[in-house]
């Protein structure tokens, strides 16, 4: 059995972090740089959501502005689409395109979008995965005993919904997209450069979900490893 404190799948962590460090610059300078170039038809995000949620029959749905940047979600519960100051009140490409973007939420959840249904249903016991699994797997590893196995076990059977969630999250995230530069072409928002520059936007920030899945695929594969050479 290889020391707890390291074992030589710990390496594959290594391009884990390197992936994910080159996801997140990425969508900070994709973010950066539209964030300060205006669209000339000079409409804030908060008004090109509302605009886009009356043309796709979306009703009961509140816009909110919430502090911080990049914090922009739609919260399915309360039915509230929360946009950041900087893209609530702003008329930049990047403010239309994650305006456009977090509404594809709400319409997904309007038309009922099977990936989106079967992440809510996957999120309570994957959120007790990504918090549970690690610890129980450790501890396990600690103790050499057959309930230690038993926690080793259980932490990486947990760990495994939670890389399931980072899976079925790509859809959800790559569709909620697709329907933000649909709309905003079709609503005559933005010029064709304009639109360019959402799609780079949106998708720097969808490589940051494909590096969440991949970094949780190569730390399941890590845990794997390091359980077999306990075994």
């Amino acid at each position: 059995m290889f020391p707890y404190m390291f074992h030589p799948a710990d390496l594959l962590m290594i391009p884990a972090m390197i992936i994910a460090l080159w996801a997140q610059l990425r969508v900070k300078s994709a973010y950066a740089k539209y964030a300060s170039i205006r669209t000339q038809a000079g409409v804030t995000g908060a008004q090109v959501a509302h605009q886009i949620m009356l043309q796709a029959n979306v009703a009961g749905v509140a816009i909110e502005p919430i502090a911080g940047q990049m914090t922009d979600h739609y919260d399915p519960k309360a039915k509230v689409l929360r946009l950041s100051e900087g893209v609530y009140g702003g008329d930049s490409i990047a403010a239309l395109g994650i305006a456009a973007h977090e509404v594809g939420h709400a319409i997904q959840d309007a038309n009922s979008y099977a990936p989106m249904r079967l992440r809510h249903l996957m999120y309570p016991i994957s959120s007790i995965g990504s918090t549970l699994a690690l610890p129980l797997v450790f501890i396990g590893l600690i103790f050499n005993s057959s309930f230690s196995g038993w926690l080793v076990s259980l932490g990486i059977w947990l760990f495994t919904a939670a890389v399931a969630f980072t899976l079925v999250t790509l859809p959800v995230e790559f569709n909620a997209s697709n329907r933000a530069v649909k709309a905003l072409e079709a609503g005559n928002y933005m010029s064709r450069e304009e639109l360019a520059g959402v799609r780079k936007v949106l998708g720097a920030a969808a490589m940051t979900y494909v590096a969440a899945a991949a970094t949780a695929l190569l730390q399941l594969l890590r845990l794997l490893m390091i359980a077999r050479s306990r075994d």
